[in-house]
C-alpha cells in the first residue's frame, strides 16, 4: 500500500492498518487520528506536522522518522522503535511511550506533559527545553541524555537512570 491508498482508505472510514509498510513515506501534515498502525514500518517517514492523536503505534518502527511538530496527544507508542527520530516541538501529552526505544532521539521543545515513559530507553536523547511535567519516567534510561532546561516538575523518577551531573541549575524540578 502506498501513501495515496492509505489516505484514500482512511478518508473512506478505514482505521485499521496494522503492520503496514510505509518506509520513507511522505505523510507530512496528514490526519490519521485514531488509526491503528500497530506494528507498522514507518522508518524514515516524514510525519512532520501530522495529526496522529489517539493513534495506536504499539511496536511500530519509527526509526529516523521526522515527527517535528506532530500531534501525538494520547497516542500509544509503547514498545515502539523511535531510534534517532526527530520529535522536536511534538505534542506527546498523555502519550504512552512505555518501553519505547528513543535512543538518540531529538525531543527539543517537545511537550510530554503526563506522558508515560516508564522503562523507556532515552539514552543519548536530546530533551533540552522539553516539558515532562507530571510525566512518568520511572525505570527509564536517561544515560547521556541532554536535559538542559527540561521541566521535570511533579515527574515520577523512581528508578530512572539519570545523566551524570544532573543538577538543579539546568533542570526545572519544581517546588519541593
Amino acid at each position: 500500500m502506498n501513501t495515496h491508498q492509505l489516505i484514500g482508505q482512511y478518508e473512506t472510514g478505514t482505521r485499521v492498518f496494522q503492520g503496514i509498510s510505509l518506509h520513507q513515506a511522505n505523510l507530512a501534515r496528514a490526519d490519521l487520528s485514531g488509526a491503528d498502525l500497530s506494528g507498522a514500518d514507518l522508518s524514515g517517514a516524514d510525519l512532520s506536522g501530522a495529526n496522529l492523536s489517539g493513534v495506536n503505534l504499539v511496536r511500530a518502527n519509527l526509526t529516523n522518522a521526522d515527527l517535528v511538530g506532530t500531534n501525538l496527544t494520547g497516542t500509544n507508542l509503547s514498545d515502539a522503535n523511535l531510534i534517532a527520530s526527530d520529535l522536536s516541538g511534538a505534542n506527546l501529552s498523555r502519550a504512552d511511550l512505555s518501553r519505547a526505544d528513543l535512543r538518540s532521539a531529538v525531543l527539543v521543545h517537545a511537550h510530554l506533559v503526563a506522558a508515560n515513559l516508564g522503562e523507556a530507553d532515552l539514552s543519548g536523547a536530546d530533551l533540552s527545553q522539553a516539558n515532562l511535567s507530571e510525566a512518568n519516567i520511572s525505570e527509564a534510561n536517561l544515560t547521556g541524555a541532554d536535559l538542559t532546561q527540561t521541566n521535570l516538575s511533579q515527574t515520577e523518577l523512581s528508578g530512572a537512570k539519570m545523566p551524570t551531573g544532573t543538577s538543579r541549575n539546568w533542570v526545572t524540578w519544581g517546588s519541593g
